[in-house]
């Protein structure tokens, strides 16, 4: 019988997480639960940094990005000292089940954690990397997308009018999700990605080649895990003797308002995770998935999401 569960937010921040949070509090509070947030992540589960949440605690949140309930990392929760603390702080606030709204890597300790010690988990998938395996997009990619597109395309405005070379560092340390699906929707030149080979020598000779036939602007996206935009820019200006400029985008891209997109997924996926605890499941994940709402296991939801990335790099080379 389900009558108190807890929701936390870990791993980097996503926008669409306090729409999350408000769906699932006055969710459960419709269906008669009580809910306790959890600050700061795991961080907050092993030191009871809790607070009972009412349908007043999460007014006027749905439009912030960002999380009102903080996020930390915590390798302390990976030890067993850090996870028996964990529990401790469940059990003495008798807290039936959690609700995780996180990544991949918050994912993955969940389900540890929720198998170990038979803690009903369920994950809600927030992530600007879209990094769950078996889903459509994770609450927060398509605001990081929008975000980051709306600064190539100022970006393309002075690249014209300047007439140079730009390199711009989008984030994505082991994916390239963001990365592709910038460069498709802003019209770039070429994508830099952790999934795929790059040949410099053969950018340059792109380059080199356009601009003789009077192309005066030039776009190259780059996933952080696949290389430093101030590196590659300064190798481009060194091969090809044009003048290349790097600019990285950073932390913007976790930051701002979300998406309806964003807003609305948040909506549904905070009911269908405060119903699978309402059913007794456990070690789960909500997601949608071709446009309907499934719920997956979270052992495969952890494991290493595989990109269409060729036919996606082949499209962006063939309308450049």
């Amino acid at each position: 019988m389900i009558k108190k569960i807890a929701v936390l937010t870990t791993g980097g921040d996503a926008p669409g997480m306090n729409a999350a949070i408000r769906a699932v509090v006055r969710y459960a509070i419709h269906n008669k639960l009580e809910v306790m947030g959890i600050f700061r992540g795991w961080w907050g589960l092993i030191n009871e940094e809790l607070k009972l949440l009412d349908h007043r605690s999460v007014s006027g949140i749905i439009n912030q990005g960002g999380t009102i309930l903080k996020t930390a990392r915590c390798p302390e929760f990976e030890t067993e000292e850090g996870q028996k603390r964990a529990l401790n702080t469940i059990k003495k606030n008798a807290i039936d089940g959690l609700i995780m709204i996180g990544g991949n890597g918050s994912f993955k300790a969940a389900h540890i954690f929720g198998t170990k010690y038979n803690v009903p988990c369920i994950g809600m998938p927030a992530s600007i990397d879209n990094d769950i395996n078996g889903i459509d997009v994770t609450i927060g990619s398509d605001t990081a997308i929008n975000t980051a597109l709306a600064a190539i395309d100022n970006i393309r405005d002075t690249a014209t009018s300047m007439e140079r070379i730009f390199v711009v560092e989008v984030m994505g340390r082991e994916s390239g999700y963001i990365a592709l699906q910038v460069a498709l929707a802003g019209g770039c030149e070429d994508v830099i990605i952790p999934e795929r080979r790059f040949n410099l020598e053969n950018i340059c000779h792109d380059i080199v080649e356009g601009n003789l036939r009077g192309k005066i602007s030039w776009i190259i996206v780059v996933a952080e895990g696949a290389g430093s935009a101030f590196d590659i820019a300064k190798k481009i200006t060194e091969m090809t003797s044009l003048e290349t400029r790097p600019v990285v985008l950073g932390h913007i891209q976790r930051g701002g308002r979300p998406s309806a997109f964003s807003r609305t997924q948040a909506a549904t996926l905070g009911e269908a995770a405060v119903e699978c605890l309402l059913k007794g499941e456990s070690d789960k994940a909500v997601s949608i998935k071709d446009g309907k709402i499934a719920v997956i296991d979270l052992e495969f939801a952890i494991t290493k999401k595989k990109l269409n990335v060729d036919s996606l790099y082949n499209l962006v080379k063939v309308l450049t």
